[in-house]
């Protein structure tokens, strides 16, 4: 007995389902795909309300436009491209060996699932997991299980809408396939002409025909054509690497300019994001949108919030106050998200720990903040490498992603208190250092002067090396120290406190 072990998952009408996965309040509509130039344009595919109305396939656009109540769309080859992916993308989270044998209009994939049962269970808890995966991500799609691949793939195709799962037993491959039509095979013209002349309909007709007359009078081909329909045909698989990328790409059916008719877009999208980060366990560290605009321009931002999340209210938050600080300038044609993925939070407070406040609130306190002063005005301050007095700049708060391998000891550091204004002063000299100045009313003798050093300007730069900077320590007449930073501008002859250290 074969030791392999395959899943099918086959979802007809794709080019419909794909375009209709990110736009669920349509699916309670007809709803049809066309393609070709106009006026020639014919339906390619259609969903389940548009076949109740008697619609089919290959009906002309001016036969479509006799039905009032029918949704017309483009066929897009980006959405079924993209739309492939996640499925793939889905399937490769139960098994690393997937094949993708899609076909025109139909999506089709096989999946080696042998030796999956210690991770997901017997077969067919597998295959329903796989589906109501499938299922949230907007897909109706059927799941075959067996261990021959194509007779898993043809029992795909063949099977009734009703049933959305179905496992092969070992050894009865030919009883499975035996009413299935003779249209799963994907026959040549000249072939089903053939067959149909012979009064062969099914694949169990098909499976009783003898071998060596059969190949006698339809060539080498047949036989492969018979191994099909008994279930007994080998197959190679050439499995493909699903490659993982958070992105969701959705043109929109007419222009947009409110910002909350974008956001009920983003929403659905959001949706999808989440799901498909939530099933590898991830959660979303930062959203970049790109909009693209009516006038070939694009407008793109990036949110990143502190901690990953996937709170979607939290995401449509940060996006709303971030769009609503930089809108576009122009109606939107395309939405674009392209996710950034992370490790999900992991909280733990004490039986006596206080609540602290979550970290999507400060998120959004902060995205508030910077649409009032601005994006480059919030964050934290770093000080840059130079000489130049009070140099700094801002950096957006992030939060480590772990721990330090080294952890040293906390160490006592003299504080700085800038006084704005400086404030000025009088300094006596005494063998060329200061020894006494007055500060605030009081007379204060220098008991040890650190300095000088120029503090303004680069070393590149010397010409602008222009301030004259003393530390000093310094004793009152009442016995009180302080320690402080004079500097003197050479070019005024002027001295100023500028600092006190604690």
């Amino acid at each position: 007995m074969s030791t392999e072990l395959y899943a099918c998952l086959y979802a007809k009408e794709f080019p419909a389902q794909a375009l209709l996965r990110l736009r669920p309040e349509l699916h309670g509509q007809p709803c049809v795909v066309i393609e070709g130039n106009p006026p020639f344009e014919r339906v390619c595919s259609l969903n389940t309300k548009a076949r109740l109305l008697g619609m089919t396939l290959g009906m002309t656009r001016v036969e479509v436009d006799t039905f009032p109540e029918i949704v017309v769309f483009l066929r897009s080859s980006q959405s079924e491209s993209d739309t492939r992916n996640v499925l793939l993308e889905c399937a490769g989270a139960f098994s690393p060996r997937v094949e993708d044998c899609s076909e025109e209009g139909v999506f089709l994939c096989g999946i080696d699932i042998q030796g999956t049962r210690s991770l997901f269970g017997p077969s067919e808890m597998l295959a329903h997991s796989l589906l109501e995966r499938v299922r949230g991500l907007g897909i109706t799609a059927r799941v075959t299980i067996g261990r021959n691949f194509h007779a898993a793939v043809c029992l795909a195709k063949g099977l009734p809408q009703r049933i959305p799962i179905k496992e092969i037993a070992p050894g009865e491959e030919a009883q499975h396939l035996a009413p299935l039509s003779l249209k799963v095979l994907d026959l040549t013209e000249l072939q089903a002409e053939t067959l149909a002349l012979w009064g062969i309909y099914s694949l169990g007709m098909l499976a009783q025909l003898p071998e060596k007359e059969l190949i006698a009078r339809m060539g080498q081909e047949s036989k492969r054509l018979r191994q099909l329909a008994r279930g007994e045909l080998p197959h190679l698989f050439q499995p493909v690497e699903p490659r993982f990328t958070l992105e969701e790409r959705m043109e929109l059916d007419s222009p947009v300019e409110l910002l909350d008719s974008l956001l009920f877009v983003v929403g659905v999208m959001l949706d999808q994001l989440i799901l498909r980060a939530k099933a590898r366990i991830l959660a979303l560290a930062s959203v970049t949108i790109t909009l693209s605009l009516e006038g070939g321009g694009t407008h793109s931002r990036t949110v990143r919030p502190a901690q990953p999340s996937t709170d979607k209210q939290l995401w449509i938050k940060l996006l709303h106050l971030d769009l609503e600080a930089y809108s576009p300038q122009a109606a939107i044609l395309v939405v674009t998200l392209l996710a950034e993925s992370g490790s999900t939070n992991k909280v733990q407070l004490g039986l006596f720990s206080p609540q602290v406040p979550e970290a999507s609130q400060l998120d959004v306190t902060l995205a508030r903040i910077c649409a009032i002063v601005g994006e480059a005005n919030v964050g934290r301050a770093v000080l840059e490498d130079t000489h130049a007095p009070e140099a700094f700049h801002i950096e957006p708060f992030v939060i480590p992603s772990g721990n330090p391998a080294v952890i040293t000891p906390p160490q006592s550091r003299a504080a700085v208190r800038r006084l704005r204004p400086p404030e000025r002063t009088s300094v006596t000299f005494q063998n060329s250092r200061p020894s006494t100045f007055y500060f605030r009313d009081q007379r204060y003798c220098v008991e040890h002067a650190y300095g000088p050093w120029f503090s303004a300007g680069d070393w590149w730069q010397q010409i602008l090396w222009a301030i004259e900077q003393w530390d000093l320590v310094a004793r009152a007449q009442d016995g009180s120290v302080l320690c402080c930073s004079l500097t003197r501008n050479p070019m005024l002859n002027e001295w100023q406190v500028g600092a006190l250290y604690d």
